[in-house]
């Protein structure tokens, strides 16, 4: 399998993504930065969630490959209109500008994958918990 806790960017890099992404204990790993698009793998746990967030300047989508989780996406955080459960091989697409959060309402971690055009974390980026990434001074919040 390939190293988890390696940002492989901006070099080619193949993967099996599903393996690498179940494989996933880190909250968020980053595995891949380069210029234009950036891929990390997220596991949430039971209970967690990623936290209502917004990028103004990039699109994100992000893909389930276990675990089921409530999406929401909207205008603002009191507007989340895309409100649904998300659970193994569904995605979604988040354009820039809208705010959006992943809740994991199940007794089983979410393991998801997300890429992000532009990137939007410092490349090699690691966040073994969802309190580690709060507590990044590099992280938007």
């Amino acid at each position: 399998m390939n190293d988890l806790r390696t940002d492989h960017g901006p070099n080619p890099y193949a993967l099996n993504l599903e393996e690498v992404t179940n494989a996933n204990d880190a909250f968020r790993d980053t595995l891949w930065t380069g210029s234009h698009l950036q891929m990390t793998v997220m596991s949430i746990p039971a209970g967690g969630e990623i936290g209502a967030e917004v990028h103004d300047d990039h699109d994100q989508f992000l893909r389930v490959e276990s675990g089921t989780g409530h999406i929401m996406v909207g205008e603002d955080p009191d507007n989340l209109d895309l409100d649904r459960e998300l659970g193994p091989d569904e995605a979604v697409f988040v354009p820039a500008g809208k705010w959006h959060n992943l809740v994991n309402e199940s007794d089983q971690p979410v393991k998801l994958y997300s890429i992000y055009a532009a990137p939007d974390h410092v490349p090699g980026t690691v966040h073994l918990t969802k309190q580690d990434a709060d507590n990044d001074p590099n992280e938007q919040h």
